[in-house]
């Protein structure tokens, strides 16, 4: 009978231990989100008048990310990227301000950023997914293509 009990409790501990380690796995950057421009502040401005980013799991540990949109000036936006969360530089297509970009997981809600320009660093950036999963909130620090400060605090609703 005690054989019997520890089966049990092995078995039972080792889901456990499988639910946290897939729980501590998940990354709650990925979904569809469109930008909430009432949120947001742009510095420089001004703001895009839409965007819709779609992030897709990429390989173990990395994300596809598609970001779709209409500028201030009414010009369609289009950029692109793959990145692991390993902190190296991956390209970065369609943004004016980089062209290679850096990400680094801190938890399941929370990631970093660096964008580059010309291998010179200009962004760095901190992306947080609220605890109920339906804000994701993008603050970048740095200076743009134009040598602009920039200092956005871009907020986005999950769809």
């Amino acid at each position: 009978m005690r054989t019997r009990y520890r089966f049990v409790f092995v078995l039972v501990l080792t889901s456990a231990l499988a639910l946290v380690v897939t729980a501590s796995a998940a990354d709650n950057n990925i979904g569809t989100w469109k930008l909430n421009p009432a949120k947001s502040k742009y510095s420089p401005g001004p703001a895009p008048r839409s965007q819709t980013l779609k992030i897709e799991a990429w390989g173990e540990d990395g994300v596809k990310y598609t970001s779709d949109g209409v500028n201030a000036d009414g010009t369609p936006t289009h950029t692109e990227f793959q990145a692991k969360y390993d902190g190296k530089d991956y390209p970065f297509k369609g943004n004016p301000d980089a062209d290679t970009i850096a990400y680094t997981r801190i938890d399941s809600n929370t990631c970093e950023a660096v964008t580059k320009l010309k291998g010179k660093v200009n962004i760095h950036a901190r992306v947080i997914v609220s605890k109920d999963g339906k804000t994701r909130t993008l603050t970048q620090k740095g200076t743009d293509s134009r040598g602009r400060d920039v200092n956005n605090v871009i907020v986005y609703d999950r769809q």
